[in-house]
């Protein structure tokens, strides 16, 4: 009972991380944070559509494959974590949090800290959501870690976003999802443990 009240805390401590990075770093600059985001930023720039909705909507349509290749507790943790990261987002659009920062350091700034909540949330067995929900099929069936299908996915919508909204856009989604990609590969090949009240950080050796 313990060991599932950890990972449900950490899934949840993922899912705002990246939600806050999304937030505050990468979509005030309509730069995708990954498959779901670019086209969650596609959507708003085309129907002016919040972009927590648009990232639940996206987010959910993949669902079903989580459930088919991952099993029913991926599949609602996945759930959890989409729904946990829009409410995020829309919490952190705001006045408060929001500020007029520069590009690149944003760019740097939350692609850190995206690889870090989706490496939390990877590493419990429940995709971010999106193109994630392919790479942990593929990293779970293929024994490798997930930052490299990511990567690859995320290409084509990072093309597809730029070409509509502005070319610059694949130089810094590319340079987003290398940098957090790294953190996620990291994370993922980093054993997490819970000591008494503590959350300890142990490498694999």
């Amino acid at each position: 009972m313990a060991h599932k009240g950890a990972v449900l805390a950490l899934v949840t401590i993922g899912a705002i991380v990246q939600g806050y990075a999304m937030s505050v770093f990468l979509f005030p600059h309509f730069i995708p944070s990954g498959g779901a985001g670019g086209i969650a930023v596609l959507f708003n720039y085309w129907f002016e559509m919040p972009l927590s909705l648009a990232l639940w909507i996206v987010n959910f349509s993949l669902l079903a494959a989580a459930i088919h290749w991952l099993g029913n507790a991926s599949a609602l943790g996945t759930m959890y974590a989409i729904t946990i990261t829009s409410l995020a987002v829309q919490f952190f659009d705001n006045p408060l949090f929001l500020h007029a920062g520069n590009t690149w350091l944003d760019l740097l700034l939350g692609s850190l800290i995206l690889g870090f909540g989706i490496g939390i949330l990877l590493k419990q067995g429940v995709s971010n959501g999106g193109m994630g929900v392919i790479a942990l099929i593929t990293a779970k069936y293929r024994n490798i870690p997930p930052g490299k299908p990511l990567l690859f996915l995320n290409g084509s919508v990072f093309l597809l976003t730029a070409s509509i909204i502005d070319w610059r856009i694949v130089i810094q989604a590319i340079v987003c999802q290398w940098v957090s990609t790294k953190m996620v590969d990291l994370l993922f090949t980093t054993k997490l443990s819970f000591l008494p009240g503590l959350l300890s950080i142990r490498k694999k050796k």
